[in-house]
């Protein structure tokens, strides 16, 4: 609460004429609604006893309006409790979100999937992280720029073309494959490449010519399988509620990135037995080749390419943030180290966040084999599942999603986790469909009321007596910028997920012992019922899950 700082900052600098930057916390209810340890921070500087500090400032806070009581507690600490009428203001305009942001330019890299590769849960777990990252940044007044980069050449796109030469090739069956089963091509080519030697010599013979453009017929069979694979995940990114303004592609940045990395031989890169790379040893790090012995660049150096491109393309940006899984961490911190001795500038502008892998109870997936747990398939599993929790023969899509987003967000980014379908789907539980009815309840509540604007119907004099129930409901729903303001800094999804549950349960417990309708107090809990059923809806927005008014 910027009031509350501003008036700790003040008190400190007129008691002690020391600039400071307090942090408040929340305490357990029973000890205020703030507390701070400025008085501990600030002892050892003042030479001072931190009691003895904090005395001192809990003088000139006494009669701050905004205060009912404030204490000393412990070594030094300071509990801060608001009146009842700043709280509920507090709550009324949680929504106003503020925007330390502004101006600031972002540009949010995520998803990532590839040609000729199945769109499988992976890349639905990258896609809920980066939307729901863009939009908490954007909720903290920043422009953010989504895109999306695909690997359209390599070993994998040669493995694919191979399987589908071997077949028979025409465009229009190809294409409807694809639709059907995009990866069954890039897994047949994938088996054979390592099983056979002389698939193997053939499989690196076509990736030759589908770098250089060379082959008619190989061109023909790339083309069409490239278009529809790009349609087809165009078709899912529009299902899962996201847009890319931007796509870039291997193809493309092969080129640049590959002429970056011959221009800094001898500064940056060296040669070794015929190939070009980056010795990450000197910086603690590993070694990794950036141009094959054959003189075709690798991942590495297309990402080089990738990251001047996007530096080209979006000059103004402070922030180049790049989602991927956490399996390549060790790869991003060599490559952005390598970055840095090229350009310290950019280097420094590049964020790698990584998020775990999503695993199942039958194991770890894996494209090359085909064993994938495609996006698709995740979606009946957990259509089918609430269809028989609800006893009925149709689910909304945005129940599917939001069960299938909000298990993704809810766990800390970072760490692997295993879907669980069950604990998904929960009305019980901290769970997207849980959440989603929260929201229609408050609704359903508001509407039984038949008052059109609760937000206009409270007096003032309501405001400054909240019952205990109240008070407590009033002060959750008050926490929101902050949790935001957290999620948003710390690039932490989970932290808006553990407050709407958290938030969900405050409400329950006030409702179990608070009538809204046909009470004396009616008026000042309606408008409680309605900050509550915004604040839901805000943060399932800011998650990408819909809130329904009704389930």
């Amino acid at each position: 609460m910027q009031e509350l700082k501003s008036a700790l900052k003040a008190a400190v600098n007129n008691l002690f004429d020391v600039e400071v930057e307090p942090e408040l916390t929340r305490p357990e209810e029973q000890f205020g609604d703030f507390a701070t340890n400025i008085a501990l921070q600030l002892a050892k500087q003042l030479g001072k006893n931190p009691r003895e500090v904090a005395e001192a400032i809990v003088d000139k806070l006494k009669n701050l309006p905004i205060l009912t009581d404030v204490q000393v507690a412990g070594p030094g600490f300071i509990n801060l409790k608001l009146t009842d009428e700043t709280l509920a203001k507090m709550a009324f305009s949680a929504t106003d979100l503020p925007k330390p942001n502004t101006g600031q330019v972002i540009v949010l890299e995520h998803t990532d999937p590839n040609p000729f590769k199945e769109f499988h849960i992976g890349h639905a777990y990258s896609n809920t992280v980066g939307v729901a990252t863009g939009r908490l940044l954007e909720a903290s007044g920043a422009q953010v720029h989504q895109v999306s980069y695909h690997g359209d050449v390599g070993l994998h796109i040669a493995m694919a073309v191979w399987a589908i030469q071997k077949e028979g090739f025409d465009s229009e069956s190809l294409r409807q494959r694809l639709l059907k089963n995009i990866g069954f091509y890039y897994a047949k080519g994938a088996q054979a490449y390592h099983d056979d030697p002389v698939a193997k010599r053939e499989i690196e013979e076509i990736n030759k010519h589908i770098y250089a453009r060379d082959n008619p017929s190989i061109n023909q069979i790339y083309d069409a399988g490239r278009d529809g694979s790009l349609k087809h995940f165009e078709y899912i990114y529009k299902r899962l509620g996201s847009k890319f303004e931007k796509n870039y592609f291997e193809s493309e940045t092969a080129i640049e990135g590959e002429k970056i990395v011959k221009e800094y031989i001898g500064k940056v890169f060296e040669e070794s037995d015929g190939a070009i790379v980056y010795d990450g040893e000197k910086a603690g790090l590993h070694k990794r080749v950036f141009i094959t012995g054959q003189g075709l660049p690798t991942y590495e150096a297309k990402e080089i390419g990738l990251a001047f491109a996007k530096q080209r393309d979006y000059p103004d940006a402070q922030k180049f943030i790049v989602i991927t899984a956490n399996e390549i961490d060790d790869y991003f911190r060599v490559l952005i180290t390598a970055i840095k001795e090229i350009d310290a500038g950019l280097g420094e502008k590049i964020i790698h966040l990584s998020h775990g892998v999503v695993k199942f109870p039958e194991g770890k997936m894996s494209s090359r084999t085909g064993n994938v747990k495609l996006f698709s398939s995740l979606e009946v599993d957990i259509e089918e599942a609430l269809k028989e929790l609800y006893k009925t023969d149709s689910v909304d899509i945005s129940t599917v999603l939001g069960a299938i987003k909000y298990e993704f967000l809810k766990h800390r980014l970072g760490s692997d986790f295993i879907f669980d379908v069950g604990e998904s789907i929960s009305l019980e539980g901290n769970s997207g469909p849980y959440l989603q009815y929260a929201h229609a309840r408050a609704r359903s509540i508001l509407k039984k009321s038949r008052v059109q604007s609760p937000e206009s119907i409270a007096k003032d004099s309501q405001l400054s007596a909240l019952g205990p129930g109240e008070r407590s409901l009033a002060r959750k729903i008050g926490e929101y910028p902050e949790v935001v303001a957290k999620a948003s800094d710390e690039l932490m999804p989970h932290h808006i997920c553990t407050y709407l549950y958290e938030l969900a349960q405050s409400f329950n417990s006030f409702y179990e012992k608070n009538r809204v309708l046909d009470n004396a107090r009616q008026n000042i809990r309606l408008r409680l019922v309605k900050a509550y059923a915004d604040v839901l809806k805000n943060g399932l927005n800011l998650l990408n899950i819909a809130s329904p008014d009704k389930m």
